[in-house]
Parts: C-alpha cells; structure tokens; sequence
C-alpha cells in the first residue's frame, strides 16, 4: 500500500473504512461521526457511505472545521502498525498453524450493524471470535454467506404484532470486493445438484487481520430461483435451509480451495456448515488417491465442532429426499450410496425412519467437539448419548469453551477512559489474563457511577428518540407522543432485557404477577423500570404472541413511559442497552439457555446481572457479583417451573435489587452496589471475553487438531 506520495485524508479515510477494524476503535468511530454527525446516525454508523458524500476537498474542508488531522493521521498510523504487527499472542503460542490457516464456518456473522448479515447471538458471538483472532494473531480465515436482503427490519404494528421488512444490500457501500484467486481472477464456484450446479460468487471482507469470504448466489450464471438461495438468513423452508448449507458447507471448501487457501483446522460453529469436510475428504480422495476411510479418517482428525444448541428443535434434520437431491452428487464422487450417506446423518445409521441431522454429521466428523459452557456441556453430553452407547455420560466426548465477548467492541467509550488509567498500559492486548484486571479496585466509587450515570442518560436519550418514532408511525394520540418523548426517568433503577422472542426465553415471565409488577413501577419510594427489545423468528407464532402482550403493556396507563419495548433489535440498539442499563434480566427456561453473551457486555460497562443460574452464569454467579434467580434447580413440569421462577424473580428484585440500589450514602452514591458492579468487572472481565475464548480454542482445540500438543478437551474416540 506504501506510495511514493503523501496520501490525503480522504485516502487513508477510505483505506481504514475498507477494514472493519475500524468498527472497533472508538478513537476512530469518533473521527467518522464527528465528520457529520447527523449523517453518520442516518447512514446507520457506515463509514463507506459516509465518505461516498464527501469528495477529497469537501473532506478536507470539514476535517479543518472540526479540528480532524492530527487525529486522522494517528489513526491512520495505528492501523497500519496493526497490521504490521508481528509480535502478537498466536506468534508465541499456535506457531503450528502459522503456515495454514483455520477456517471458521458459520451461517452468519454479527460484526457490526451496518453489515446486517446476523440475526443474533450465534451470529455476533462469530464476529466476536474474528475479531479476537485478529487481535491475537491468530492466522484464521471466515467462511459465510452474504445474504442480499439479511435478516429482517422488524415493525410493530399498534396492534402489537410483529411485521418483518427485508431491504437489499448494496455492496458498492460496504467494504466488500471480489475475492480473487492467485492469478488475480474473481472467483466463482459451483455446487452439484441433483437437478444441476449452482454457482456462487465470493466476496472478501476485511476484519483486523482476518478475512472473511461470504459466498453469493445472486448471480446471471444462476436460474433465478437459485439466485435467491442466499438473499435471506433462516427466512426459507427445509429445502431452501439444505441448499443453503450445502453451499456453506461444500461451497466454502471450494471458495477456499479456488483461493489457494488449504486450511490447517476447520471449526465448524454450529452444524450448519458440516457438509465441509464432505468435500475435503472427495478432494483428498481426487488428489491423493486416499480410500473413504482413509480420508475420513485424516480429514477428521483436523475438524472441530461447536454445537450451541441445547433445544431438540433448534438442529437442522432433513429427509432422505433431500439429502440425495442436493449432497447425493457429492456422495457419488466419494462411493457412499444413500443409505451410507444417510447414515453419517443419523445417530442410528441403521434405522431408515430417522431423519438427517447435521448436528450429527459434524459429530462424525469431528476430532473435537465442544459445548459453550459448562452446563452446556452436561446438556449436551446427555443429549447426544445415543452416538455413543457405550459410554458412560460423564465418558462422552463433548467438552466445553465457555463464550465471551470481545471486548473493544463493547466497552463505551467512557468506560474505556477509566479502564485505560487503571489497569496496566496496554491491558487490552492482555485482557484474558486474569491479573489484568485486578487494577479496577482502584476507581473511586463516585467516578464509576458518574459514568455509568452518562451512559444510562445516553441509552435513555436514545429510548425516547426511537419511542417517538415508533409512536409516529403507527399514529400514537398525542398524549402517548407525550409519554414517549418523557419516557425513563434517569434517578430510577433500570432493567434491561434483549432477546431473541423465543418462548423458553420467557420475555414475559414478568407479566405472571401484574399487580406486583405494577407496584414496582409506581412505587414513590423506590420505582423501577423496563426496556424491552428482541425479535421473534418470523415463522414463530408463539413468539410474536409473547412480543404482543409485552408490546401491550407498554400501552397501558399504569406503564406507558415506564415499560418501553423498542422495535428491531440489531447490534447499535444492544450496544447502547449493554451500556446503559443498572441491571440486565435474563431468565431462560433452564437449562435451556446454551450460554448467552449479552450480559457479559453488561459486566464490562458496569451493569449487573440478574439471571437464572443457566448457560454462562450458572459458573459466573458467585454471590456477590450480581444477582441469582433461584438456586439453579429444575422442575420436570414446565407449568410449575415457570410459576416458581416468577415468584423467585419478584423475591430477588424486592429483597435484593431493589433495596441495594436505593441504600444511598450522604452524596447519593449506592455504594454497597457499586462494590458489587467492581466486583463484576474484576472477577468476571476476564473470564468472559473473547480473547480467553480464542485462547482457550488455539490450546484446546486449534493447536491439537493441527498436530500440536494434547488437548483438555476430551478427544473424539
């Protein structure tokens, strides 16, 4: 990229915003907004469109307005040591793969809102993980689709029934460009079918010093009905979900191999892509002569697997049918017949009534396999017996990596000012590493509340803004308009919860004791308030319905203002809920909840959490770094479950939450709370970041499937 001239800012501007890096420097966020503030807020934070607007003089005439140079030319500096940088965490420790790289598959990536190809946490939780990579120097490639229309914009209607909106993506705005094979070619790969090929272009976007390849049907080589194989995530039926794997899957390999990329590991984040190491095992069966067996043995013993999905329902199952239409083509080419292809699929390969699972399949053919937290762990070995019976359930070979979330990408900027002074120069290179952390003792209580004080007047600041436009659209009376522009109230204790809308998340467990709820609401002494986001999937009636009732609430005189829903829930809406609410809610049907990540973005701000003890906190709570709905036991009826857990949260909140946040001292400071919100940060910081995930994976998993040295994780028999 050297020149032999000085690039202008509109130049180096343009380079950095090719990159996603930028998405995680605040230093650098804040040069685009400060650009045009208003357009960067329309232009849902895209730093593409932004300088699109803008010619070089244009630019160069408001970077001198607003005082921009010298912090442009400092970004650009850093960037370009970033990149450079040689001396990195994966330098040291997963030197075996420094000259193959992993490839990391998944059905969506969530790495910032203005590239909407995610829905939620499987998706965010795979951007995260790019995005440690690259920090850590890990050498890894991503391997995904790019969905023209994404996942849906969700509407509300006034009756309170969700409305799904899809809108095409234009590519000439994001920071996309062709990918291109070692000769300089765009690349374009094609899937057999049954009924014929299927082609696919692939893009290229840069995250850090990983890159990621999205695969993209919509092409003229395409009949059009394939060329909306990849328009939309999880928006079609089975046969469209089958074909989109396989394209995943077995078009991912040949993207790769088109790029002259031959991965030393394969990470498969969910079953969704497991028709991959299909087609590594046909090409070194091709071009190696191997038997089946011997390819599936040597492709196994460099595959990993990370299966997320603790409900029977969430895996992906096919018909025979199917399968033979869209991998039979494949299964040809490798000598498996339809009945030894089913049967990778089935945790019985001899009982022809049960369905494909893909769930399955990357079990099969995985060296390694692992949960995403402890509990998730047990679940999961109790779920998936079958596929060893032989085994005792402590015996079965499914371990787990606890998530994490990355933490540049969550911290608020103000938060990282007092992180910056406290903790050693340089702690975010560190963040996984325990004693990094123990620094944050140091802040005066009053300094971490002030800013937790701006940051949950920013969130209410953006509430009120987003209520009245949602009131706007559906024609709310004005005296709702009213209720909506003076919605929260920054002195009241504030609850947040986001989620998918789906029933076992139990968004509306609140609701089952309404006089109670509403006492809380309006109590002089001691108020309490709730915002609510999520969407439900669009095929999930029970979701809406629960979507539904809690929208209607917020309705109501006794709530209006003080309960708020806000519509369509993307990464910019739970950035600024993570980083503002006193109290983050979260109580699954457990043990249901796989781990969850978006209360570990809450700890890193200075929130705490309030949750059944399922997925990650059920080994994060320790007594005094938040709080615990119930004591972690099941009831085998749902029924009953569901009424002990509401009576346990409204027990928490009256003896617990809400008596700690208002025991104020002399100055107003709650200190025995903000003793706990220290607490949370110290001890849990570390713990559920994606740097300590990455790591954990690289000595895990990555490092013993390249070859390296054994793994903790127990290996596949």
């Amino acid at each position: 990229m050297a020149t032999n001239r000085q690039k202008n800012i509109h130049e180096k501007l343009t380079e950095i915003a090719g990159n996603l890096w930028w998405s995680w420097q605040p230093e650098v966020t804040s040069i685009f907004r400060g650009i045009d503030p208003q357009r960067w807020t329309q232009l849902a934070h895209n730093p593409v469109k932004l300088l699109q607007e803008f010619s070089p003089e244009k630019l160069e005439q408001r970077a001198r307005e607003e005082g921009l140079h010298s912090s442009i030319n400092r970004a650009y500096r850093t960037w370009r040591e970033y990149q450079e940088a040689s001396d990195t965490w994966g330098s040291t420790h997963a030197g075996v793969l420094g000259h193959r790289q992993i490839a990391y598959f998944s059905a969506e990536f969530g790495i910032h809102e203005s590239l909407p190809i995610y829905s939620g946490g499987l998706g965010v939780l795979a951007g995260d993980h790019l995005k440690s990579a690259s920090d850590l120097g890990i050498p890894a490639v991503g391997v995904g689709l790019l969905y023209s229309e994404g996942y849906f914009s969700q509407r509300i209607d006034k009756n309170g029934w969700q409305e799904q909106d899809y809108a095409k993506i234009d590519s000439d705005s994001l920071p996309l460009r062709h990918a291109a094979d070692p000769h300089g070619k765009p690349v374009v790969i094609s899937v057999d079918t049954r009924g014929g090929k299927i082609f696919a272009q692939v893009w290229r976007v840069e995250v850090g010093r990983v890159s990621l390849y999205l695969l993209d049907t919509n092409i003229p080589d395409n009949s059009e009905e394939d060329r909306q194989l990849t328009a939309r995530l999880y928006g079609g039926d089975q046969r469209i979900r089958v074909r989109q794997e396989v394209m995943l899957g077995v078009g991912g390999v040949r993207a790769l191999t088109a790029l002259g990329i031959r991965p030393r590991v394969v990470h498969m984040n969910e079953g969704h892509s497991a028709f991959a190491p299909l087609e590594i095992i046909r090409q070194r069966m091709h071009d190696d002569g191997m038997s089946f067996d011997d390819a599936l043995r040597d492709v196994r013993s460099s595959c990993v697997f990370t299966t997320h999905t603790p409900v029977a329902a969430g895996h992906d199952r096919f018909d025979c049918g199917l399968v033979e239409e869209h991998v039979g083509p494949l299964a040809d080419q490798i000598g498996l017949n339809a009945e030894g292809l089913m049967g990778l699929g089935r945790v019985d390969p001899q009982n022809s009534h049960e369905t494909f699972c893909m769930t399955v399949l990357a079990f099969k053919l995985s060296r390694l396999a692992n949960a995403v937290s402890s509990l998730h762990g047990v679940v999961s070995r109790r779920m998936w017996a079958g596929l060893w019976p032989w085994r005792s359930e402590e015996e079965i070979p499914i371990g787990h990596i606890t998530n994490g979330v990355h933490v540049p990408t969550w911290l608020a900027a103000q938060m990282r000012n007092i992180y910056d002074r406290v903790l050693p120069q340089n702690w975010f290179l560190r963040s996984g590493e325990p004693q990094v952390w123990a620094g944050f003792e140091q802040v005066t209580p009053s300094e971490l509340w002030e800013t937790h004080q701006a940051l949950k007047n920013r969130l209410i600041v953006y509430a009120r803004r987003k209520l009245v436009e949602q009131g706007e659209r559906r024609g709310a009376s004005a005296a709702h308009m009213r209720a909506f522009s003076e919605a929260l109230d920054p002195t009241k204790l504030t609850v947040g919860f986001a989620r998918r809308f789906a029933p076992y998340k139990r968004a509306d467990l609140l609701l089952r004791e309404l006089d109670r709820l509403r006492d809380f609401i309006n109590d002089a002494a001691c108020p309490i308030q709730f915002v609510f986001a999520g969407k439900a999937h669009p095929r999930d009636d029970a979701g809406k319905e629960i979507l539904q009732r809690v929208f209607q609430l917020t309705q109501e005189d006794d709530f209006i203002g003080k309960v708020v829903l806000l519509e369509d829930y993307d990464i910019n809406l739970g950035r600024h809920l993570v980083q503002g609410v006193d109290v983050w809610l979260n109580n699954p049907r457990r043990p249901l909840e796989a781990s969850g990540t978006s209360g570990q973005k809450v700890v890193l701000n200075g929130g705490l959490n309030c949750s059944i003890l399922d997925g990650w906190w059920a080994e994060a709570f320790d007594g005094q770094n938040g709080f615990a709905i119930g004591s972690g036991r099941s009831h085998v009826d749902d029924a009953v479950q569901d009424a002990r857990d509401a009576e346990q949260l409204f027990e928490v909140l009256t003896n617990e939450v809400i008596p700690l946040y208002y025991d104020r001292d002399t100055d107003e400071l709650p200190q025995a709370w903000i003793k706990r919100m220290k607490r949370a940060v110290r001890t849990l910081g570390w713990r559920f970041n994606a740097d300590r995930m990455v790591m954990d994976y690289v000595q895990e998993s990555y490092v013993p499937a390249a070859g390296g040295l054994s793994c903790k994780i127990v290996p596949m028999p």
